[in-house]
Order: C-alpha cells, then structure tokens, then sequence
C-alpha cells in the first residue's frame, strides 16, 4: 500500500465520521424539546397607544402590543369597563397587538377603567395576565383614590385567593347578583385586593368566591362576604377586610331526587333542616313500613320502601312536622335492581382502635343475623363468645363486640347468607382480618382555654389532618379539658365565638347584614404523639 493510497483511506474515514456526527446532530435537533420547565408567565405588555392613565382621551381606538402571542378567554365574562357604558367596546386580538374600538359616547371630565379580568392568555400554556386595566380621563384629571384589604375564608382564616372584591356605587347597588359589576379586582396569592382609580362617591363592597367567573354572585354556589356599612370614598382606604362564607338557601328547594340502583331513594335538599322527618304519601301504605336515614347535615335523606310494585310514589320532606315540599318519583314497570350485601368497617391498616368495637356499616338495612355463620379465630382458635348487635346510633351500623386482646391475631367469616337485607338480598362470604392496636398508640391532649370575657359561649373543635371534626364541645368559662386515647397524629383546634349560644356556627346573611359568627383557628398545629400526655394553653382574643 503505497503512502497516497493510505492517505486517501483515511480522508474517506474522516469524511464518514463527519458525516455521522452532522446526521446525529440532525436527528437530536428533530427530536424537539427534551423537557425542560414549562412556561408561566403570562403575556407581557410592551406598549400602549394612547398610554396608560392619558388624560383629555379623545380616541375612538386604544392599542396594546405584548411581547407574545395571546387570545381573549372568557371575554364575556371577564371584561368590563367603568363606569358602564350601553355599548360595550370591541375587542380584537391580531397577531401579539389588542385593538379596542370604542364606538359609544363617552361623558365628559370622567375616569374610565377598562378591566380585564383574567381574559389575556398566551397561547400555549393559557398563562393569565391577572387584573390587568388600562385607564383613561376625557377630563384633565384621572380619578386616584383607591381601596385596599384582605379576603379570608370565615371557616378556615385562610387568605382566599382570586376571590373578587367589587365595588357598587351606592345608588345602583340593586344590581348585585343581578348583573355583573365593572369595579372589581382579584385577590393574589395572600389574599391580598386593591382596587384604584376611583372618585369620591359612596360604595358598597363585596366579595365572592365564584364557580361561573361572570362577577355575578349566585347564592346557590358560590361563598360571599361584606362590608356592612356603605364606604364613604373621600380618600384612599386600606383594611377593608373581608370574610367570605356560604349563605343558607332562602327558599326551601330540593336539589336532588332519584331512585337508586338498588332500589333506594336518595333526596337531596339545599337547606340544613333543624328537626327533619318524612312521609310517604302515595302509596300511604308503605308509611308504616318505610326505614330512612337523614345525613349529618340533615340537607339529604336516603329511604327504603318494603315494596317497589308501585309506579310512582309522593313522598312529603318535613322540619318540625312542618311539610317543606312534596316530592314525586316515578319507575318504570320492568325496572330491575341490583344489591349488594358487602359492609365497610372501622379497620386502619388492619387494626382494629383498642378503645372500640367492629364496626360494620351495609349500604341496605339488615333485617336478619344467622350468628351460626359467622366465625371468630383467635390465634387460629375459633372463639364463641362474641355478639353481633345493632347500634342504636346508626340504622346501618352494627358491632362485633369481644374481649379483644392485644397481640392477637383475628380473623372472622362471615359466612353466604350470615346477614340478610332487605328484600331477601344476602351477603356473599367475606372475611375481616385484624390485630388489636397497641394502647401504647394513643396519647393524650390536655388543653386549658382561658376565655376573654364573661358570660360568654364558645364552641371547641378538634379537627384532624383530613380537616374533619373528631370532637366537639360547649365552653362557658375557663377550663381544662382532656381528650383521651387519641390516635397519633396531626390535629387543629378551632373555636366558635357562639354569639347565639346554640352550639353551633351560624352562617352570615347578606340581605340581613348579618355577618358570620366568627372563629378562631388556633394556629399552633396540636401533634399528639403515641403514650404522651401534652398539655397546652389558648388564650382567645377578644371578639372584634
């Protein structure tokens, strides 16, 4: 091999190896994005035509060019202009620039403020440009006063975040929950609102947490809060805080009717009854027989008729034996119907708490026990001196009472057929298998309320880290109490300042001015920890 020929071999290996590496490079380029963090920042504006606060406005056409390519969500509903005019300005989106042609007569020596809400998107990601506004004067002066305050949930204290806070002048105040109101900005992450560019007038304030995002408050869903007394705006005003809640349903109303899979009828209603009852009217004969079950809440019912043969049945929902509403429900004559015999328990990671019973809980209500098929194994040992009883507390509910024993080992069969249900439906074999938690497991919380004045009520709550209401108490004056044998874990006290003294918390009333009752959140989290006994003291602040 002559030196030229080896020269030229190793030309051609260069070229092959040049020529992989571009392909390679080729192929990643193509393959796109390898991930990376995904975009978060809303349209950004670069300019505005005339600008932002111009005076002595004059135009018929504004133009707002962003750094990005955007889209108008939920206009509608999100843009609004202040104070209001018959025709509303046209909004058109071309390429990164927004044009919006005014074509009504604007009044003389008067502040407007175009709102947009959350309407500007990019593209991509839907990244909002929250409270975004772009105002103008057709006067020498813009209007500068502002107001400024914090939303919070009545329940919980938390800041409330995008809640609206909006502001009606006081002599078109019959507009709320009527129509959509074009003074209004959106809380930030803390809670926090300010609305500016306001003139001296008299103003009410409102805020709501909304599902429709239309500026609309709709009792039916959405939470509300207020300031009860009209604001007087002679300059700027901070601290206008703000508690939102849900209102009670004014009007009785049942939301919900409907005949179950399992031949079951569940009623739903939008009001919390005080002394709920029903009565089947039609056919009257199955009054007798019937067998209900009202939620904690008692704004539901679940009923069961001994028979189904009807075509349709009237059924009256009552409170205080007072009829609240009638209702009608119909099936169909070929209607069939599926039911299943399988109850929940009381078992935690398959342990059973040593301070309760099995608790077995059926979806049908029991009408027969055959005790000779269910067996108890202790340790592989069969056991005999166990009970199957009905809690009193509980339609549904039954309780396997034995002297449990730590360290064992359960396991109970519960036999085909050892529970029938109505309608002759029987349960297929299941088993329940278990140990005894250790008692060593559980602590002891010890707490001391000291009250802010006398002759006053309060209502205390131990709420746990799936924020439900383990317990709750009445307290009159200072005390200590003690809550025992509780699982460790994670668990919150809230107080209720029981102005009424019922024993509960009572919700607040927009048409009434009734604000809600207040609450204090103990913001010291109360971990209890297993064979510990802790001890603590909350000092309440004195109602505000």
């Amino acid at each position: 091999m002559t030196k030229n020929h080896l020269l030229q071999i190793l030309r051609n290996l260069f070229f092959v190896f040049t020529l992989v590496l571009a392909i390679s490079s080729c192929a990643s380029i193509g393959a796109g994005p390898q991930g990376g963090p995904k975009d978060s920042i809303p349209p950004k504006v670069l300019t505005m035509f005339p600008k932002n606060q111009t005076t002595n406005f004059k135009e018929k056409k504004i133009i707002i060019t962003f750094d990005e390519y955007f889209k108008l969500n939920d206009q509608s509903k999100q843009f609004s202009i202040s104070p209001d005019l018959d025709v509303l300005p046209t909004l058109k989106v071309k390429k990164k620039t927004l044009e919006i042609t005014i074509t009504d007569t604007l009044e003389k020596n008067t502040t407007y403020t175009l709102n947009f809400g959350k309407s500007i998107v990019d593209i991509n990601e839907s990244n909002a440009l929250k409270n975004f506004s772009y105002v103008f004067a057709t006067g020498p002066k813009l209007d500068s006063l502002n107001i400024s305050g914090n939303i919070k949930n009545a329940l919980t204290g938390k800041p409330e975040i995008e809640a609206v806070a909006l502001m009606i002048p006081l002599n078109r105040d019959t507009i709320f929950g009527k129509k959509k109101a074009s003074i209004y900005a959106l809380t930030d992450s803390s809670g926090n609102y300010k609305i500016s560019n306001l003139k001296q007038d008299t103003y009410k304030v409102y805020a709501i947490v909304e599902k429709s995002s239309d500026k609309i408050y709709q009792q039916s869903t959405d939470e509300v809060g207020f300031i009860k007394q009209p604001v007087v705006l002679k300059k700027d005003t901070q601290n206008l805080n703000m508690v939102v809640f849900k209102e009670e349903a004014t009007t009785f109303r049942v939301n919900d009717r409907k005949i179950n899979n399992d031949g079951s009828i569940s009623i739903s209603f939008n009001q919390k009854l005080k002394s709920p009852g029903i009565t089947v009217k039609e056919p009257a004969e199955l009054d007798k027989t019937k067998l209900y079950k009202f939620n904690k809440t008692a704004d539901s019912v679940k009923l069961w008729l001994t028979d189904l043969s009807f075509d349709s049945t009237k059924v009256d929902i009552t409170d205080s034996g007072k009829v609240r509403q009638t209702v009608r429900l119909t099936r169909g004559k070929k209607e069939t119907y599926t039911r299943t015999v399988m109850p929940t328990d009381n078992i935690e990671a398959n342990l059973l708490n040593p301070n309760k019973n099995l608790k077995l809980t059926f979806s049908l209500p029991i009408e027969a026990i055959d005790a000779t098929k269910i067996v108890l194994m202790e340790d592989s040992v069969e056991k005999e001196n166990f009970t199957v009883s009905k809690d009193t507390a509980d339609l549904l509910s039954y309780e396997v009472k034995y002297p449990w024993r730590a360290t064992r080992i359960y396991e109970i069969k519960f036999k085909e057929g050892a529970f029938t249900a109505m309608f002759k439906a029987k349960n297929k074999e299941f088993v329940k298998k278990f140990e005894l938690a250790k008692a060593d497991d559980y602590g002891t919380l010890v707490v001391k309320i000291i009250t802010p004045e006398p002759n006053k009520q309060y209502v205390l709550e131990i709420i746990n880290e799936a924020k439900n209401i383990v317990t709750k108490l009445v307290v009159a004056k200072d005390t200590t109490v003690t809550f025992n044998k509780y699982r460790a874990g994670k668990y919150f006290i809230r107080i209720i300042y029981d102005t009424n003294k019922n024993g509960e918390w009572d919700t607040g009333n927009v048409k009434e001015g009734r604000q809600p009752e207040n609450i204090y959140n103990e913001p010291k989290e109360l971990s209890i920890r297993a064979n510990w006994d802790r001890n603590e003291t909350i000092t309440l602040p004195k109602e505000q």
